[in-house]
């Protein structure tokens, strides 16, 4: 009795991790494929080579599928008692720490980069921003727009950036995203103080390091998670082994 009830305690908290293992991979599979398919997202239109983006997009998907995979094979190792996929899993879930530890140093080191990367961009969409012979550039200008209502400052810097924009009635105009103003037009006439003054550079950068260190923070705590199943799977392994040989 006493054996039976530590198998199922075992069987308890392994599910249970693993379940949380699962929803996660799940939660990573959609919101790559999101990022991935769907143009319109700031991400995607800031860097339209896709040199950094997309393998981050690809990264995430390709993590939450080993994921989902790695879950499965578990529930059926754990539910059935197979020793030798319990083995199996506990090498796939070191292989996991592995990636996790890659990831955590991918983000860390490419994080100049991809400022670097919003930071070009950001600067070329505000130069041809508005221009009438450039209708396919409307996606990247809503999202700007977007971008400054939302965090309610303008251009990159400051609202001075707007000087260099060609595509204006007037040097004073600034995007209506840049002010108060409630119109629907590229561009508006606004008193100063009606106008977002702080750039948007700075607002970005702090949600980007926030983000990225939550991220960070979030690959960390999934590793304790990691080898704490490792460390139950090894366990129930040997209780299954053990169990056996007593039953023989």
């Amino acid at each position: 009795m006493l054996r039976k009830n530590k198998t199922l305690i075992f069987k308890y908290f392994l599910n249970l991790i693993n379940g949380a293992f699962l929803v996660l991979g799940l939660l990573l599979m959609a919101f790559g494929a999101w990022l991935l398919l769907d143009r319109n997202n700031f991400f995607t239109v800031l860097d339209e080579n896709n040199q950094l983006i997309i393998p981050v997009f690809q990264v995430l998907i390709g993590t939450g599928s080993a994921t989902v995979l790695l879950c499965l094979l578990g529930f059926l190792g754990i539910h059935n008692e197979i020793r030798w996929l319990l083995i199996l899993y506990a090498a796939l879930l070191m292989w996991a720490v592995g990636g996790q530890v890659v990831l955590s140093a991918f983000i860390f080191t490419k994080k100049k980069e991809v400022q670097q990367v919003w930071h070009d961009e950001i600067d070329l969409v505000i130069s041809k921003y508005g221009a009438q012979d450039m209708p396919e550039d409307i996606p990247k200008w809503t999202i700007l727009n977007t971008l400054q209502k939302t965090l309610q400052c303008c251009g990159q810097h400051n609202y001075t950036d707007w000087i260099k924009n060609k595509n204006k009635e007037n040097s004073e105009q600034v995007p209506c995203s840049c002010t108060n103003s409630t119109l629907r037009e590229w561009f508006c006439d606004e008193p100063l103080n009606a106008t977002y003054l702080e750039g948007c550079e700075n607002k970005i950068s702090t949600w980007f390091h926030a983000n990225a260190f939550t991220l960070i923070g979030i690959n960390f705590g999934l590793l304790a998670s990691e080898v704490l199943q490792v460390s139950l799977t090894v366990s129930f392994f040997r209780h299954i082994k053990n169990r056996i040989y007593a039953e023989m």
